[in-house]
């Protein structure tokens, strides 16, 4: 089950969410549940590296990243998807949600367990991202990685 690797890789896309700013179009006249009023036609778009980041939703150590916050007695805890919808919420939630941490999960294991792999910063200074329709990182991100002995 890998409830703390589940944790990590949830507060990864947390801080750096896969499609960082998602839009979508009204059908029909609606209000949000604060009060905002979307005519039908209207596009409505939500910013989820901003929500990632907001004190009001995730606290104080928003900018931190901490796993242990998707943790409770060490059991991974699903969190509300309208406050975490990098899968999206609702009746448009992701069908491959699970499909894709499995897939997540087994990818850093099998790579895990046969390398080292550190980050490389340039100038010392964290990348910066490069906002697309997918997030990316500026000039990349250059890593040493060493096989480890088995």
């Amino acid at each position: 089950e890998m409830h703390y690797l589940h944790a990590a890789l949830s507060e990864t896309m947390r801080l750096y969410p896969p499609v960082p700013i998602d839009t979508r179009a009204c059908l029909g006249d609606d209000v949000l549940p604060e009060g905002t009023f979307i005519a039908k036609s209207w596009f409505i778009s939500y910013h989820t590296y901003a929500m990632g980041r907001m004190e009001s939703i995730w606290g104080k150590d928003c900018y931190d990243f901490k796993p242990e916050r998707w943790l409770e007695n060490g059991i991974y805890k699903q969190e509300n998807p309208f406050k975490f919808p990098i899968f999206h919420a609702g009746p448009r939630m992701c069908i491959g949600k699970d499909m894709a941490y499995i897939q997540m999960k087994s990818i850093a294991a099998c790579v895990l367990e046969r390398f080292g792999i550190d980050a490389v910063l340039k100038d010392g200074k964290c990348p910066e991202p490069l906002l697309s329709l997918t997030l990316r990182m500026k000039g990349g991100l250059s890593v040493k990685v060493k096989e480890r002995c088995l």
